[in-house]
C-alpha cells in the first residue's frame, strides 16, 4: 500500500477515488507509570516511555487506516494527516488519528 501526505503520487495516475479512510488509537495515562516516568525516564527533555507509546499508537492508527483502504479495494492512500488529541477533562488519554483518501493508482 502506497501512503503519502501529498495529494498525488509522482509517476502514478489516480484512476479511482474511493473515499475517506481513517484509523484511531487511544492510549491512557497510568498514574504510576507517569510518576516513575517523570523520575526515571526524562532525558534531554522528553520521556522515552511516552515517545514509545506514541509511536505504537501511531502505528495502530495507520494500520487501521490501511486495513480499511484495502477492504475497499484501494492500493494507495493520499493526503494522509495524523492528529493527536487529549481526551477527558484531565487529559488522561491521548488519541492518535490517521485520515486520508483511499485511491486506486496505476
Amino acid at each position: 500500500m502506497l501512503i503519502t501526505t501529498t495529494p498525488n503520487i509522482e509517476h502514478k495516475q489516480i484512476s479511482k477515488y474511493i473515499g475517506l479512510v481513517n484509523g484511531e488509537a487511544i492510549i491512557g495515562a497510568n498514574l504510576v507509570k507517569d510518576f516513575f516516568t517523570s523520575i526515571k525516564d526524562v532525558v534531554g527533555g522528553h520521556s522515552g516511555a511516552y515517545v514509545q507509546a506514541l509511536r505504537e499508537a501511531k502505528s495502530i492508527a495507520i494500520k487501521e487506516m490501511i486495513d480499511q483502504a484495502s477492504r475497499l479495494g484501494a492500493n494507495a492512500i493520499i493526503g494522509v494527516d495524523l492528529d493527536y488529541q487529549t481526551i477527558g477533562s484531565n487529559g488522561a488519554m491521548l488519541m492518535v488519528s490517521a485520515n486520508g483518501t483511499a485511491v486506486v493508482v496505476e
